[in-house]
Order: C-alpha cells, then structure tokens, then sequence
C-alpha cells in the first residue's frame, strides 16, 4: 500500500464497490443494500467518500438502505459531514456573487466553469457537488485588470500584479479572501494549457448561457461547451476520483437534449475528441450510462480509448493514493491527444511550458525565461519519478 494510505486494506471488495453502486445511474437499491451491509470498515467508507468527492452521492443512496443493514453511526457521521458540505456550499455560492459584481463593475466578460454551476446543471443541485474553489473564465487581455480589481475587493492574489503586468502565465491565477477558507481562480486560453489546443475563448463567450443560482442570473458556458472542459479536466487530473466519472455520467443520462454534433465540433476545434471519447467510455464501464447512440461508431473507431480506459481503472479507486509516476504519466499525456505527431506536440508542450512553480524572482528577463523552460522537464521529473 502507498504510504499514509488511509483506506482499509479490503477496501476493493468492500467499499469501492458499494461507492461505484451509489454512483451509478440508476441506482440498484437492493444491490446497495446488499453491499453496504458488507461494509466492515465505517471510518474507511467515509474517507473514500470524501477522497473521491462523491459524498452527497452517498449519503442519497444510503437513505434508502434498511435501518437493520446500516449502522446508525455510520448514517450519522456521513450526514453530519454532508451538513458541513452544505454550508461551504453556501458559504462559496454567496462568495461567487461577490467576485461576479466585482467583475461586473470592471466590466470584463466572464463565465463560471464546474463548481456549483456543474452541480446544478449535472444534478439540479448547487450543492450535491464538493468542490474546493471557484472557477472563472475571462480573456487573457483582461486578466491584468482582473487581477488589479480583485486585490483592490480585498482578495490576496498568489500571483504578484508585477509578473502578471509582464504576461508571465501561471497555471492558474489564484486568489483567497483573507481570513477564510475561501479560494478561487481566475484562467485565460493561456492559462488552460491543459487544452491540446489553444482555448476558443470568443466562442466559450458568444456560446455563453444564463443559469439561475440561488435566485441570482450566472453565466455558464453552454453545456455542450461544458461537456467537452469536463472531459478536458478529467484527462488533466488523470481521472483520479470518481466525481469526476459522476459528473459525465450525469450530464449525459439528465441532459438527453446535449447536441452530439455541436459536441463534436467543440471537442476538434479544443482537440480533444478522443477526451470525450475516454469520458464517456468510463461513465459506461464504472457507472451505467450507455454511449449516446450518435458516439458509438466514433468510440468503435478508437480502439485505443479502451486501453486508456484500462489504465485508468487500475489506479481510479485509490484517489490518487496510487497515482502514475512520470514514464506512464507520459504515455497518457502522449495517448490522450488521438495521434502520434499531435501527442508529441501536446507532451512537449506541457513538459516545456513554465507555471509559477518554475518561476525565478528575475523570471521576466527573457534569458531567465529560457532557463526555467529548461529547468522544467528536470523538476517534473524529480516530482514524479515515484508518483505524485
């Protein structure tokens, strides 16, 4: 077991499954029941809950569980935990209306990506999905102003407003309200890197919706656009948790109206068709939501979004406890994009491309520049050479 492994050493037999069940669309009340009342390890189930964000998921699919099967403590102790995701909820959505006005005053364009936007739109419900920030899309020519606003709303900003005036691009431009554990995050089409091709910022805006929050008007991208970042962020993040699984599955069982061809065109243009392939091969394989008939004979096509597909699946139920070390960090990097000479271009990119993990304090002379892209491959793979 990986070190500090915090689930119990059966937990493949025992609570993994019962997660996957009370994932799954629809649900098997009778198979729930039958598996969690195999559940020996109470502390371990609620930690895997939490690690793979899927809590609320749970703590719904267990309330239909006979009392006789279910500990009454375990019931106790996921809802209590559920009652304190409820009020960070809150908590953030009340914060997103803050930095939505502040935005709004500086009038720069903007849309909320994933967070209680993804909840409501992929469960009817702000406040099913855990989330940990805020996330919101603005054009690269309107960052600096962004950032300058923010900071004078009270926000501390991780990024120093110097490197941001001289166009260094970090990996997010992150932002916290001093006192709190609120956090959230500004990206541009420079700061998503993780898009195989650069983001389509003007679309993203001209597509942009209106989703009700709370009673308040928040703009969304469209949820075909949506479709496809999700796809993205999960390949990012190796699809290491299962909320993210949860999150494509939901999308494409209560959205039967998504446009598959609008899907397609958007996956090319970000160049991420075989991205959305993996996504809905895995809400297939994990959770029990058929292919749309109008992606099948794509996914027959792409023989390799099933080897991928594998991969991900031997180290999925860890939570990112027994995630891939550099070498296959690579090949999935390389496999992802759909070919050989696009996967290079796409791996070279990602290797070469500095955050502000790279950066020096003299990181905006160019020849400094130079030796912090150089630098970067070295440092990554002393950061992953055992796994992250």
């Amino acid at each position: 077991m990986p070190s500090g492994f915090p689930f119990a050493v059966d937990f493949l037999s025992r609570e993994w499954p019962l997660l996957l069940a009370t994932c799954s669309m629809p649900r098997s009340q009778v198979n729930i029941a039958v598996l969690a009342s195999a559940v020996r390890e109470s502390d371990s189930l609620i930690r895997l809950a939490e690690q793979h964000r899927v809590l609320a998921q749970l703590a719904a699919a267990l309330t239909g569980v006979p009392s006789a099967q279910m500990s009454s403590e375990l019931l106790d102790a996921i809802r209590s935990r559920q009652r304190a995701q409820l009020l960070f909820s809150l908590t953030m959505t009340a914060e997103l209306f803050r930095i939505l006005e502040v935005l709004r005053k500086a009038e720069i364009e903007t849309v909320v990506v994933k967070g209680p936007i993804l909840s409501l739109r992929a469960y009817n419900d702000p406040t099913v999905r855990r989330y940990m920030d805020l996330d919101l899309l603005v054009r690269h020519a309107d960052v600096c102003r962004g950032v300058e606003n923010l900071i004078a709303a009270g926000y501390e900003s991780s990024v120093p407003l110097q490197a941001v005036r001289h166009g260094q691009i970090p990996g997010e431009y992150f932002f916290r309200r001093p006192g709190t554990e609120i956090i959230f995050e500004l990206h541009t089409e420079r700061s998503f890197r993780y898009f195989p091709k650069p983001l389509p910022i003007a679309n993203y805006l001209r597509q942009k919706v209106c989703l009700t929050l709370d009673g308040h008007p928040v703009p969304a991208l469209s949820p075909e656009n949506e479709f496809v970042l999700i796809s993205i962020h999960g390949a990012k993040h190796f699809w290491e948790r299962l909320i993210w699984i949860s999150d494509v599955a939901a999308m494409v069982r209560n959205h039967p109206e998504l446009d598959w061809n609008v899907i397609r065109r958007s996956a090319a243009e970000a160049g991420a068709e075989r991205m959305v392939r993996v996504a809905l091969l895995l809400a297939e394989r994990s959770l029990g939501v058929p292919i749309p008939e109008e992606m099948k004979n794509e996914m027959q096509r792409d023989s390799a979004c099933l080897r991928l597909v594998h991969q991900i699946e031997r180290w999925l139920p860890y939570a990112g406890f027994a995630a891939p070390s550099i070498l296959p960090r690579a090949f999935f990097r390389f496999a992802i994009r759909g070919n050989a000479i696009a996967g290079l271009g796409y791996l070279a990119r990602l290797s070469l491309s500095t955050t502000e993990e790279d950066w020096s304090p003299e990181s905006a002379a160019p020849r400094l520049r130079w030796a912090e892209i150089l630098r970067r491959p070295f440092r990554l793979a002393k950061k992953y050479r055992r796994g992250p």
